[in-house]
């Protein structure tokens, strides 16, 4: 096993969970490798993003306090503790509070990505004294997870003075192809948390969640279980994540298929998506986002389309077809107007369980595609460029904005 300080110095962070009684060291099961999203920490970009944000320092804390840990009851203390200590300081740092802590734009998403991965590495590696079982590891793991993504922060007001904005982002993706990467959903996330908006029909309180990039944790119903709380207290929910190049998408259908598209794990997954009573499950959910509005009104640079196109087998067929103006009656997806990857799903299950709720005459929701991030004039080589430039920033900034726009409209039109 790698050592305590070899760890610490190459960033080894930790995830958290758990709810199981301690095992003891007879019961407790080795400790695994770390996973393949993990081992990217090794690199130098997630070095210097993490030093030029002052984020560094945070797997070091994390692991010291760990190491403190007598047992697993006072390990889940500490992961609860850094893990929504993590998800805080991201926010203040987007948001303006607090020290930068480095010269990295305070609008970038990434340090959070990194950080989190370095806690979760250090706790799916470590080997305390008093034993972990694999179920108390997964537990420490989930904690870490929900904490450190908004999950077990949302907090809406009571009454009628405020709107109820409910707002999901993503982890960067696609990293062996850049791992550069930012993701602007999750910035996105990061500027608007706790945020309040002015509409014309009154302020509207913003609350954010953030969510990895990986088919198993979808599988394990991640999202019905950190949003089925919240919907029906809800105004309005919005999941957003990016897309295409140089404009904004609102997806009016999502289709119950997955591609297969490998994820942060490199795992690819193809199939019907799961979701609880399949036996229900329709091929289609729609958006109740007033969508018309969103692309009419001016909300940025970036052009904002009314995307209803979708991939489908046809009654009776066995070949896809795309279909520009959406899905005909009874036939099977295989692709929402989002495509058919993690984007399409997390739309896909909010949508449905909006509607198995009840809500879908009474709940405006649905997704949002971001324009894909990129890099300014000259910094497009993955291999010498630098992990920032000016034109970057102010790509995010500006995709950060208009988020924001669309959610006023959304709010002005759906009341």
């Amino acid at each position: 096993m790698t050592s305590l300080r070899v760890r610490i110095g190459i960033l080894g962070l930790a995830l958290v969970a758990g709810s199981a009684a301690p095992a003891s060291p007879a019961s407790a099961a080795t400790a695994p490798s770390p996973t393949v999203e993990e081992q990217r920490l090794d690199q130098a970009v997630p070095r210097e993003i993490l030093e030029r944000s002052g984020f560094d320092a945070v797997p070091l804390r994390f692991t010291r306090a760990l190491g403190t840990a007598r047992s697993y009851a006072e390990a889940r203390k500490v992961v609860l503790r850094q893990g929504s200590a993590l998800w805080k300081r991201a926010v203040d740092r987007a948001q303006g509070r607090g020290a930068a802590g480095g010269d990295l734009s305070r609008d970038d998403d990434r340090p959070l990505y990194w950080a989190r991965l370095g806690m979760a590495r250090e706790v799916r590696t470590w080997e305390p004294s008093f034993g972990l079982s694999e179920g108390q590891r997964a537990a420490l793991l989930n904690d870490l997870e929900r904490t450190s993504r908004g999950q077990t922060t949302v907090r809406f007001p009571g009454g009628d003075r405020l709107k109820r904005v409910l707002v999901t982002g993503f982890d960067p993706f696609t990293l062996d192809r850049d791992i550069r990467i930012s993701n602007p959903s999750g910035a996105s996330a990061l500027a608007l948390d706790g945020t309040v908006i002015e509409t014309a029909e009154g302020p509207a309180r913003v609350e954010t969640v953030v969510f990895p990039v990986r088919w198993q944790d979808f599988t394990d119903q991640a999202v019905e279980r950190a949003l089925r709380p919240y919907l029906k207290k809800v105004d309005l929910f919005t999941t957003v994540s990016q897309g295409r190049v140089g404009r904004f998408d609102v997806e009016r259908t999502n289709g119950a298929w997955r591609g297969g598209f490998p994820d942060n794990d490199n795992v690819g997954v193809t199939g019907t998506v799961p979701v609880s009573d399949p036996a229900s499950q329709p091929q289609w959910t729609t958006t109740t986002l007033p969508y018309k509005a969103i692309v009419d009104a001016d909300t940025g640079r970036f052009p904002v389309y009314d995307n209803t196109s979708v991939t489908e087998i046809p009654v009776g067929g066995t070949v896809p077809v795309v279909r520009a103006d959406g899905p005909t009656e009874g036939s099977t997806a295989r692709a929402g107007g989002g495509g058919n990857y993690l984007s399409n799903e997390i739309a896909y299950r909010v949508t449905l369980l909006r509607d198995r709720l009840g809500l879908h005459d009474e709940l405006p929701g649905g997704h949002v595609h971001t324009p894909v991030l990129e890099f300014g004039a000259g910094n497009t080589d993955p291999a010498t460029g630098a992990v920032t430039d000016p034109g970057f920033v102010r790509n995010r900034l500006d995709i950060i904005a208009q988020v924001r726009a669309i959610l006023v409209v959304a709010v002005e039109k759906a009341t």
